[in-house]
C-alpha cells in the first residue's frame, strides 16, 4: 500500500509547491509509482507539472465534491513522469460545497482507498491555510512533510502548525505523524539561517532532513517552463537537492520496514 504524505505549511512562500512537484519527480525518477494531488486552487503544482490547469477535463473538485471515480479524474501524462490530480479555480468552490456534505473531512481519504494500491507514494500539495481542503489532506495522509525557511517568523509558524497537527490527530486522523521538516531556500552564508537551523535540529532531532534545499535560480525558473527542475537543469544544485531528499525518504522508509519486521 502506498504511503500518503501531505506537504503542508500554513505560511505561504516557503517552497511548498516547489517541493511537491520536485519531490514527486525525483521519486518517479527512482522508478517508484507516484501520484501528486494538487489541492491548492491556484493550481501551481498542476502548471509546474506541465499540465494546463485551464484545459483539464476534471480536477480535485470532481473527485471531492462530485465523487467521480479516481480513474476519470487522474492525469497520467505529466512532465515529471508521475500521475496527477489537477487543481484550478474550481477547487475554491469545493471548499464551500464540502461544508454541507456528510463526513466532509473524509472525502479525500475515501477517494484514495483503491488508488493507494496503485502507487508507492502519494504526495498532496496543500493550500497555505487551514481550511477544509487541508483538513481533507491531513485526514487522508499517513504523515506531514513541512517545508520551511530558516527565519524567525517561519519558526513561529512551525509552532502553530505543530499545534494544528496535534489537534487534527485527535479529531480526524489519530495515526497522523510528522514525516520530516525540510529546510528550503537555505543560504549558509546567512547567520540567522544557520541559527534557526540549529534550533530546528535541537528541538526536532532526526525529524529534520539532512537534505537542504538551497536558494537556486534554476528552481525558480523551472515552473515557468512547466517542468520539474531535474528536467530543466539536472545538474543544478536544486535538482541534486531534491534527488538527495528523495533518497533520504526512501532510506528512512526502508529502516522502518526493517524495524517492523524485526519486532514482529
Amino acid at each position: 500500500m502506498g504511503k500518503v504524505i501531505a506537504i503542508a505549511n500554513q505560511k505561504g512562500g516557503v517552497g511548498k509547491t516547489t517541493t511537491a512537484v520536485n519531490l514527486a519527480a525525483s521519486m518517479a525518477a527512482t522508478k517508484r509509482k507516484v501520484l501528486l494531488i494538487d489541492l491548492d486552487p491556484q493550481g501551481n503544482a498542476t502548471m509546474g507539472s506541465g499540465v494546463d490547469k485551464y484545459a483539464v477535463h476534471a480536477s480535485a473538485y470532481e473527485l471531492l465534491v462530485e465523487e467521480k471515480p479516481f480513474a476519470e479524474v487522474v492525469v497520467k501524462e505529466t512532465a515529471g513522469g508521475y500521475h496527477l490530480i489537477a487543481a484550478n479555480s474550481d477547487v475554491t468552490a469545493a471548499e464551500v460545497r464540502l461544508l454541507n456534505v456528510f463526513a466532509r473531512e473524509l472525502r479525500l481519504r475515501n477517494a484514495l482507498k483503491d488508488a493507494r494500491q496503485q502507487y508507492d507514494f502519494i504526495f498532496i500539495d496543500c493550500p497555505p491555510a487551514l481550511n477544509m481542503l487541508t483538513v481533507n489532506a491531513m485526514a487522508a495522509a499517513d504523515s506531514v512533510l513541512v517545508p520551511m525557511q530558516c527565519e524567525y517568523y517561519a519558526l513561529e509558524g512551525l509552532t502553530a502548525l505543530m499545534d494544528t497537527i496535534n489537534q487534527l490527530t485527535s479529531v480526524v486522523n489519530a495515526d497522523l505523524k510528522i514525516e520530516g521538516i525540510l529546510r528550503t531556500m537555505y543560504d549558509p552564508r546567512n547567520r540567522l539561517a544557520n541559527d534557526v537551523s540549529e534550533q530546528l535540529k535541537q528541538h526536532f532531532g532526526d525529524k529534520v532532513y539532512r537534505a537542504v534545499i538551497p536558494r537556486n535560480v534554476r528552481l525558480a525558473e523551472a515552473p515557468s517552463f512547466g517542468t520539474p527542475v531535474m528536467y530543466y537543469d539536472k545538474g543544478s544544485t536544486g535538482a541534486k537537492a531534491y534527488l538527495a531528499l528523495a533518497g533520504e525518504i526512501l532510506r528512512r522508509a526502508d529502516k522502518k520496514t526493517v524495524k517492523t519486521s524485526i519486532s514482529a
